[in-house]
């Protein structure tokens, strides 16, 4: 169902499997939370669609249903029941009518639901003509396209329902990092900060607040302290207490909230968010603090970035004796689909710990840093050897892709990361030796990682789009030279093996092509199959899929030998063009300082990965080899090859004099 401005599965409890285990393993499955994209389940790649609400006959006197709400990771396999959202609440009345535990009356149906989260209730009205279900009506809501039948949602007890206090740190107002914050439950627990006070306005879009990755640094440092002082222990891992930024409104009953979920901005507001900012915005002595309001219920809205929510708001007592007593607001829902959802065996297969007791490593979830952005040969080596890992170190383990700046961005993270084993990187020759010959980078492919082990490698190949590009590449050099770049090469960015090769072969061959950057060989190779470019160099490994399907076609190797996989192609040297000698080999590396112990424990497991026969006849298949072996290996390796291509770099004169801004992609 559509419920509010949020999205997401609902269930009867018995639909489930039984215990909270089983039963997020299941939740975890359905959305496809391991993907960022979450391909494999129903969830829509963001925190506003990967909700579940979870709903059952009330076993609260006066209840008729309860209402579980999880939260389910984007990119992560995590279920948060902590928190509360108001939006898929405005789904559950329908929902529950619908399968036959409220009976639907003629005209408005009445369910007072027990939200077990926070252990509060909230009456909601549904329209249901008829005695059925209505989902069509006039009510429209902000950030929602059409309009719907109304849902009244009023919320009876919603005021420290998490906490126990409404103020959990017996404060309106706490200084923080000497910020102002005001950290309040109401619906749901929040950390409320004046936009000024952190140098922006609170009016801007969501993304210009995601990009500003100093505030969000800020914000979450706050986040940490007021989670601790609310009583809610290391938050760390929470999406609790969320941070709010608010700013004045457009009149003295509104508001403006930036709503945090906590790591990115939400494109709306939550309902429960918005009745917490309301509840501040209405009592005195908060950093949200509006005018002065008398007892009795009072018409506020709060501004989101997708426009208003209107709140009903009783108070009660003057002065600092004010209270919210409560809230209404309207929402409305939609069901979009009814049916089964299929699950596969392994969702229920949670990774068991195979490390020794002693040892506090691994102790979370690993993070593989991926230089390139999704589909490329780092990536989908990085994809196929991330399962192997979490089955042996009893961990999660999560591949994040971080594009741009030729890997810098990857690179300059990783080196800044804990020295924990928590955080590794998938490098390469194009980040370790290529990119730090070619032009200054803020990181020391040496002395600020600690090598992990070799991964794999796969030799380079010059391929052409078989309409037009070039026959061979006796055709090719006599065409650029009667026409200089009258044909483009696409690589996937400066200092990349795609790159050094196209340069190498310039040099060469004396020929000059024009140069199509790409952040990443999955774009770069895509701009080739499509014939925009009309050569490059690509790995092995990457190419391999489509000169088997006849959309590129294998002029050369770039290297010192012909290949199994393609042995009529000649290498270059073959033809007349030494000197082009590219082997992309990859790696795994983790920040530098990590202790041994770790890193022999990453060693172990990645040889072990590396080993399984799986995963030899997936990277085979495409071209490439493993490389299991220790990790003095890798040190050798980045030492050895930086110095090559330093030289070859001097000899070419290709130096950049600093390398491209660290613009985040």
């Amino acid at each position: 169902m559509r419920a509010g401005t949020s999205r997401g599965p609902f269930f009867l409890r018995e639909w489930l499997p039984e215990g909270d285990e089983a039963r997020d393993q299941a939740l975890i499955g359905a959305i496809g939370a391991s993907d960022p994209l979450q391909l494999d389940g129903v969830g829509g790649g963001s925190t506003l669609n990967s909700k579940v609400a979870i709903v059952s006959r009330s076993s609260q006197p006066g209840c008729d249903v309860d209402y579980l709400f999880a939260q389910v990771g984007v990119g992560h396999r995590s279920v948060d029941t902590r928190p509360n959202c108001g939006n898929m609440l405005s789904g559950v009345a329908p929902f529950a009518i619908e399968q036959g535990l409220v009976a639907a009356q003629d005209g408005t149906t009445k369910v007072r639901v027990y939200n077990v989260n926070t252990g509060s209730r909230i009456d909601v009205a549904v329209r249901t003509p008829g005695g059925r279900v209505t989902y069509e009506g006039d009510a429209r809501i902000d950030g929602v396209a059409g309009t719907a039948a109304p849902i009244l949602l009023n919320f009876l007890d919603a005021w420290g329902a998490v906490t126990g206090k409404v103020f959990p740190t017996g404060r309106r107002i706490d200084l923080i990092d000497g910020i102002e914050v005001t950290c309040i439950d109401a619906a749901m627990p929040l950390m409320i900060v004046r936009a000024a006070d952190l140098g922006v306005t609170g009016t801007e879009k969501p993304a210009a607040l995601d990009a500003n990755t100093s505030l969000l640094d800020r914000l979450e440092g706050l986040r940490l302290e007021a989670g601790r002082r609310m009583g809610l222990g290391d938050v760390s891992d929470s999406v609790i207490p969320k941070p709010v930024l608010v700013s004045p409104g457009t009149s003295d009953n509104s508001i403006t909230s930036r709503y945090f979920t906590p790591h990115k901005c939400h494109a709306s507001h939550a309902v429960t968010g918005a009745i917490g900012v309301a509840s501040a915005f209405a009592l005195p002595g908060t950093v949200a603090s509006g005018s002065s309001r008398e007892p009795g219920r009072h018409g506020l809205a709060v501004l989101h970035p997708a426009g208003r929510i209107d709140i009903e708001v009783d108070v009660a007592g003057r002065g600092q004796e004010a209270t919210v007593e409560g809230a209404a607001l309207v929402r409305t829902a939609r069901k979009i689909m009814q049916g089964e959802l299929h699950l596969p065996d392994y969702v229920f297969s949670r990774p068991q710990a195979q490390r020794d007791a002693d040892s506090p490593f691994p102790r979370k979830g690993l993070t593989i840093i991926v230089p390139t952005r999704a589909g490329g040969g780092n990536d989908t080596m990085a994809r196929i050897i991330a399962p192997k890992l979490a089955s042996l170190l009893g961990q999660d383990v999560l591949v994040d892709n971080r594009a741009g700046a030729n890997g810098a961005i990857a690179s300059d993270y990783v080196a800044g990361a804990p020295a924990d084993g928590h955080t590794l990187m998938f490098g390469y020759v194009g980040t370790h030796a290529m990119n730090p010959a070619l032009q200054r980078v803020k990181y020391d492919p040496i002395h600020d990682f600690e090598p992990v082990g070799m991964v794999g490698s796969s030799p380079t190949l010059m391929v052409a789009h078989p309409e037009k590009g070039a026959p061979n590449i006796h055709s090719l050099m006599v065409l650029l030279k009667n026409s200089p770049r009258s044909f483009s090469y696409a690589s996937a960015g400066e200092g990349t093996p795609p790159h050094f090769a196209a340069e190498l072969f310039q040099l060469s061959s004396g020929t000059s092509m024009a140069s199509a950057t790409f952040e990443g060989a999955a774009p770069a190779i895509a701009d080739t199959v499509s014939g925009r470019s009309q050569i490059m160099f690509p790995s092995l490994f990457t190419a391999h899929p489509f000169i088997k399907a006849g959309r590129l076609r294998a002029l050369a190797v770039a290297g010192p030998k012909r290949l199994e996989a393609l042995p009529a192609v000649p290498t270059l040297a073959e033809l007349g063009v030494p000197g082009v000698d590219v082997t992309q080999w990859y790696g795994m590396f983790a920040p530098a300082g990590t202790p041994a112990d770790v890193i022999d424990r990453l060693n172990q497991a990645l040889n072990e990965a590396l080993s399984d026969p799986q995963v030899v006849e997936r990277f085979e298949r495409q071209g490439a080899k493993v490389h299991p072996g220790p990790a003095a290996a890798l040190r050798e390796r980045v030492r050895g090859d930086l110095a090559r291509w330093t030289e070859v770099v001097a000899a070419g004169k290709l130096a950049r004099q600093e390398a491209p801004a660290l613009a985040l992609d």
